[in-house]
């Protein structure tokens, strides 16, 4: 078989999965894939490899590379590196990102840039998917133009190799990338949907099945609307491409339990774990605003965690406790939740390097799994629904399944499954003759994650205490009915603090109800680059409505105890623009901010109010914190583009960070008189800088 290297680098087993997908078709269309994390770098050698590459890269942060492909990068970055030392290379690469934050597929793009100024020449053009609107669009048809890119590339070969007795060398002309094509490629959001002719080829499995019809005499109105269960023309009446069915690779035994305790350790973490009892929560919002928000404090006096203002830890949070036991009761093991769950590799299983899940522990129950170990809110994959499909009994639902994991399914898919936010709870009650074994969910589910959060406080001004803040999130699930669901870990940490929450007032007065609080595991995230300057002298501006204000707090505790140790020090200005909906309701830490400014610590506050009436011209103009950048875009740029400042964006990706990225970017075409395209690169250059930082999420 003619082989080639796959390597995927990932941060929550997405780019795994895709490139699992991969190595299994290869073998169907004739092909072998050698496939490595791109982190095991004693299994492969780039600079001896002679096969074609394929790479999978997702993107974590804000734009970087996953962890697995931190030590790839920086190798590949060393400047010292001749510009042909991969002009041996050919490769393909697939980049997965978010095209609600800004760089988008920077990971993959990072990469991509790196191997082509290498001298690496491409086989296959280079797909971005996008989560925001579903990997598959770009991934499916990626996957299939792979094939014959693949066959292309060993017939070129072949026949150059014949003729000269050389392996072939890309023409530089065809292979450079336009120079301002690259830099927009490295700042704007945009989605790339790849088109290849798909005739459904042997990955396919190709169904022909007509829809049954109706005889019913009174056929509703509803009969003629699509839902979750229910499909109409020309869906209903459509031939399917559905996926290849995955092969299954996990035995499982349950075994009656000891009655041995369980505990939160047993969670798999690269990252160190502590285990740290709440020591104050306080609801910083009223009653009466749209979102709640707390802040939690956390006493790691006794332990040795560490941070700085800027910095991230994660929550090692479990599931809802009732939706785990629905979830057990529709499965038919509620009476089995306290058995011991044992995995091995089915011996006759055709997944190549079918290895056992290292999220799910050894000798744990199947409630503590369910619990503590697996995603059980995951939307499903495909593959998933696919592999669900060999467990439906009813022909109806069998059919229905089938068409929202189709490649004509798609619309459906994206529409009850994705942004409906259908976990598999909601799919086996959706479809009642579903009866999947468990050893298919353990394949399929995916890890748990923590969840992360900005540290809100500063050692120096609270020793041995770390706070952070969150809103309870709270959502309409509609599948398959609507369902008002909160976030699973902002939903247990308000459950958690529920009975010691303090009102809102930022009090510092210890509770003696504290003492009933239970501790939770946090591991550290640190970050190395949102953080305040060295050189205090260095102006700053902190753009942060909502929680996005939680670093923010930590930076100006930080600056008010290093002002006191420093009376005579050179501090420079310090920019704080804040929004949120009402001045009375949700104006997060306003006492602390009046406290700041009028000690100096804080020079300027600019804040909106996005449903309040204005008051003031001000306020007229300045509904949200982008208006309040534009209105002070001159002092802005002077400090970016004239004093070293340096700016902090921290909150939403979906709108704010946009919009704040957009906002800079008419501020700086305006200010110095250049066109976008010239501002646009200026925030580039300022982002490579690290002067313009992002802490944003979705």
């Amino acid at each position: 078989m003619r082989r080639f290297l796959l390597l995927y680098a990932t941060q929550q087993g997405q780019a795994k999965a895709i490139a699992e997908e991969i190595c299994e078709k290869a073998v169907v269309h004739g092909f072998s894939a050698d496939l490595h994390c791109i982190s095991e770098s004693s299994k492969y050698d780039l600079k001896t490899e002679t096969a074609p590459l394929v790479v999978v890269v997702s993107t974590t942060g804000t734009g970087d590379p996953p962890d697995t492909a931190r030590k790839f990068v920086k190798e590949i970055q060393n400047q010292t590196l001749p510009v042909d030392f991969f002009a041996h290379l050919r490769y393909g690469l697939l980049g997965l990102g978010d095209s609600e934050y800004t760089y988008f597929c920077n990971g993959g793009k990072i990469i991509d840039k790196r191997l082509q100024e290498l001298g690496a020449r491409h086989f296959y053009d280079t797909g971005h998917a996008d989560d925001c609107v579903g990997l598959e669009l770009v991934v499916e048809p990626w996957i299939a133009g792979l094939w014959p890119a693949l066959r292309e590339h060993f017939r070129s070969s072949r026949g150059q190799e014949e003729i000269s007795g050389t392996p072939p060398v890309a023409s530089p002309a065809s292979s450079r990338t336009d120079l301002v094509k690259s830099e927009l490629l490295h700042i704007e959001s945009q989605v790339e949907l790849l088109r290849f002719d798909d005739s459904g080829g042997k990955d396919s499995e190709v169904l022909k099945q007509n829809a049954v019809n109706s005889n019913q005499s009174n056929v509703l109105i509803e009969d003629f609307e699509s839902s979750l269960t229910r499909s109409v023309p020309p869906l209903s009446q459509a031939s399917l491409n559905v996926p290849a069915l995955p092969p299954e690779y996990l035995q499982v035994h349950l075994q009656e339990s000891l009655g041995q305790e369980e505990s939160q350790a047993s969670v798999t973490s690269a990252d160190p774990i502590f285990q740290v009892p709440i020591s104050k929560a306080v609801q910083l919002t009223t009653n009466d605003a749209i979102k709640t928000t707390l802040l939690v404090e956390l006493d790691i006096s006794k332990t040795d965690f560490s941070y700085q203002p800027g910095d991230a830890f994660s929550v090692i949070c479990p599931n809802s406790d009732s939706e785990v036991q629905s979830l057990l009761q529709r499965l038919q093991l509620e009476d089995k939740r306290e058995h011991y769950v044992l995995l091995k590799i089915k011996t006759d299983t055709k997944k190549k390097g079918a290895a056992l899940p290292q999220h799910i522990p050894a000798r744990c129950s199947l409630q503590f799994i369910f619990t503590w170990c697996l995603e059980i809110r995951a939307i499903p994959k495909k593959a998933f629904l696919r592999a669900l499909v060999d467990y439906t009994s009813d022909s109806a639902e069998k059919r229905r399944l089938q068409e929202l994991c189709s490649k004509q399914g798609a619309s459906d898919y994206s529409r009850f499954v994705r942004d409906a936010c259908a976990c598999l709870l909601d799919l086996l009650l959706a479809f009642p003759s579903c009866q999947p074994p468990l050893s298919l969910l353990l394949e399929h589910l995916p890890k748990l994650q923590p969840r992360p959060y900005s540290c809100a406080s500063s050692s120096l001004f609270h020793p041995g205490k770390l706070h952070f803040v969150f809103n309870v999130v709270e959502f309409l699930s509609t599948a398959p009915t609507e369902v008002l669901r909160k976030g699973v870990c902002t939903g247990w940490l308000a459950l958690l603090v529920a009975s010691v929450l303090q009102p809102n007032t930022y009090a510092s007065h210890e509770d003696s109800r504290i003492a009933l609080a239970p501790k939770i595991s946090i591991s550290p995230r640190i970050t190395n680059y949102f953080h305040l300057p060295n050189d205090p002298s260095i102006p700053i501006i902190m753009v942060g409505p909502g929680t996005g204000i939680a670093p923010f707090i930590g930076f100006l505790q930080h600056r008010e105890k290093l002002q006191e140790q420093h009376p005579d020090g050179n501090f420079g200005a310090v920019w704080l623009f804040f929004g949120c909906r009402h001045k009375d309701r949700d104006y997060l830490f306003r006492k602390e901010l009046r406290h700041f400014l009028k000690h100096g610590i804080l020079t300027h506050l600019k804040v909106s109010f996005s449903r309040d009436a204005p008051v003031g011209e001000e306020e007229a103009t300045a509904k949200y914190v982008q208006d309040n950048i534009q209105l002070h875009g001159q002092e802005v740029v002077r400090i970016l583009l004239h004093e070293n400042g340096r700016i902090y964006v921290c909150g939403d990706a979906k709108n704010m960070a946009k919009d704040v990225h957009d906002a800079l970017v008419e501020i700086i075409s305006k200010e110095i008189g250049v066109e976008k395209l010239e501002a646009m690169k200026t925030l580039a250059t300022l982002k490579e800088e690290k002067r313009y930082l992002q802490d944003i999420w979705s």
